[in-house]
């Protein structure tokens, strides 16, 4: 999983070359913010999980500071970020939506509704129809964000471990076979 994920995501030396960096690449130098570990990588899905349902533009943004701030990888944490976009937005803002009014015990507004809220223009500027979508709104986003983030942490280190179990358990049969031969192969020449 660890070099799948190194061989997909750009690397520092890409990043820190691109034009747009040249005034504040000092800040990605710290290699934590490079490193594939348990730690590095489990925060960076829980940052990068959380940062996708914040209801506002410059998500990469936000979860790139957030990573250098918290010293997890900046790029798992970056395309994490970029599962909000203009396709998966709607739906995924929607059924937070749903949540919000679910736990306030508010009707929902149907899809449709929710459609022609946001492209009639008449309905923004009335400060009543914001108040009745936008505190369910902002709660479903809440614990969709954090339920999101701690299932992505705890999903990450469960794998890893695994992955690690796994590992050390073909290591061990390894050696044991050796042993098994070297053992028998000496037992034929005494």
């Amino acid at each position: 999983m660890k070099h799948w994920l190194k061989h997909r995501l750009p690397t520092r030396h890409t990043l820190l070359g691109h034009a747009s960096f040249q005034g504040i690449s000092h800040l990605f130098k710290d290699p934590n913010l490079w490193h594939f570990n348990r730690r590095s990588v489990a925060g960076a899905t829980a940052l990068g999980l959380f940062v996708m349902y914040l209801p506002m533009m410059g998500q990469m943004f936000i979860a790139a500071a957030a990573a250098i701030k918290l010293r997890v990888n900046l790029p798992i944490a970056v395309v994490l970020a970029w599962v909000t976009n203009p396709i998966t937005a709607p739906p995924m803002f929607y059924a937070a939506y749903l949540l919000g009014c679910w736990l306030l015990g508010q009707p929902a507004q149907s899809l449709g509704d929710m459609a022609s809220f946001w492209l009639d223009w008449h309905h923004w500027l009335n400060w009543q129809n914001w108040a009745g979508v936008l505190a369910p709104f902002l709660l479903g986003c809440l614990i969709c964000a954090t339920a999101g983030a701690a299932l992505g942490y705890f999903i990450v280190i469960t794998l890893w471990r695994w992955h690690l179990i796994q590992h050390l358990r073909q290591r061990r049969a390894r050696y044991l076979t050796s042993t098994a031969v070297n053992k028998s192969a000496s037992e034929r020449r005494g």
